[in-house]
């Protein structure tokens, strides 16, 4: 049984809206490409790209399989940090870990991912499951374009502090 919440018109056009109209407007007053105080021209472009895309169809579903990948991808980073943080015996996360801890961490993480998917074994089983799978297309096709966009905002900041 489906909600209100679940409503397509909310699913396919406002949710998908909404997040690409805040995230842009987040990034445009973050960076200041615009200059300092112009909130009515970063809102006003960032309303015109969050429309532009949804009326775009192959943008959403990029975004929607995205956001199945990034919720799951917060949860691991939200668990990793309590332990993180029960590890170092800190009430707050100052990122004061030693390295060999972090290493011991990270390598436990690996391992603990890799027995839970089954793939205990061979780098041609890994390689099998990462690329040959009926998902990873969809999974690359997401890395790559989040890489991208990175990038974009990677080149755009640091041109913006050279001063150029």
């Amino acid at each position: 049984m489906a909600t209100i919440l679940q409503a397509p018109i909310l699913v396919d056009f406002l949710y998908p809206f909404l997040l690409i109209f805040f995230l842009l407007f987040a990034i445009l007053e973050k960076t200041n490409i615009f200059g300092e105080g112009k909130k009515q021209i970063n809102a006003l472009i960032s309303l015109v790209i969050a429309l532009i895309f949804v009326s775009a169809v192959f943008p959403k579903i990029i975004v929607g399989n995205l956001m199945l990948f990034l919720s799951v991808g917060l949860v691991v980073v939200f668990v990793a940090l309590m332990l993180w943080g029960f590890v170092s015996g800190k009430g707050e996360f100052t990122g004061g870990m030693n390295k060999f801890w972090a290493w011991i961490i990270g390598i436990a993480i690996v391992f603990a991912i890799l027995w839970a998917s089954g793939l205990g074994g061979s780098l041609v089983e890994i390689f099998d499951w990462l690329f040959g799978s009926s998902w990873s297309g969809v999974l690359w096709t997401n890395i790559l374009m989040v890489a991208l966009i990175a990038g974009a905002i990677a080149v755009v900041l640091v041109k913006k502090a050279s001063g150029k």
